[in-house]
């Protein structure tokens, strides 16, 4: 499994943007999943790092929640209004993986209370979905040139320019 600390290690360049624009949007991100059809669905979500792996986490019965419990794949884009990326972007993709673990549940509310004051402690998750990364990629603007960085696990980052 690819947890968010392999891939910082692996990918230190599309984690930075990554971090830089989910915190520069709120912490909110663009969540892609399956829908039962086959067909996409995008979804804002606000994905946390926590104890080494990114946390796929929200309210609970959301259709996007059904969807991953159905289809476990996923793309995560940071949330972009610039339509000239001036900033980057960056996408994440993968699979979540379900941790029934109570006591990092336990854990996970109270750091979310203690960073946010938004208070889930002593509720129970139906699902606590951590990401499996699977591939990664940014995009930066640079005067005549477009550089996308491409991840994928074990082969480090690779850029392709776009003039």
């Amino acid at each position: 499994m690819t947890t968010w600390s392999r891939f910082t290690d692996e990918a230190p360049h599309i984690a930075e943007i990554f971090v830089r624009r989910h915190r520069a949007a709120g912490n909110l991100c663009m969540l892609g999943t399956i829908r039962s059809d086959g067909s996409p669905r995008i979804s804002p979500i606000e994905p946390r790092v926590f104890e080494g792996s990114l946390v796929i986490a929200g309210m609970p019965g959301t259709t996007k929640f059904r969807d991953l419990a159905r289809d476990p794949r996923f793309c995560l884009h940071t949330a972009t209004v610039d339509t000239n990326v001036s900033d980057g972007d960056a996408k994440l993709f993968g699979a979540v993986v379900d941790l029934p673990d109570r006591d990092v549940h336990v854990r996970f509310a109270q750091h979310l209370f203690d960073e946010t004051g938004f208070d889930i402690r002593g509720r129970e998750f139906d699902h606590f979905y951590v990401a499996d990364l699977t591939g990664a990629s940014t995009v930066e603007v640079a005067g005549d040139h477009l550089d996308i960085t491409i991840w994928k696990p074990g082969e480090g980052e690779r850029v392709v320019r776009k003039h």
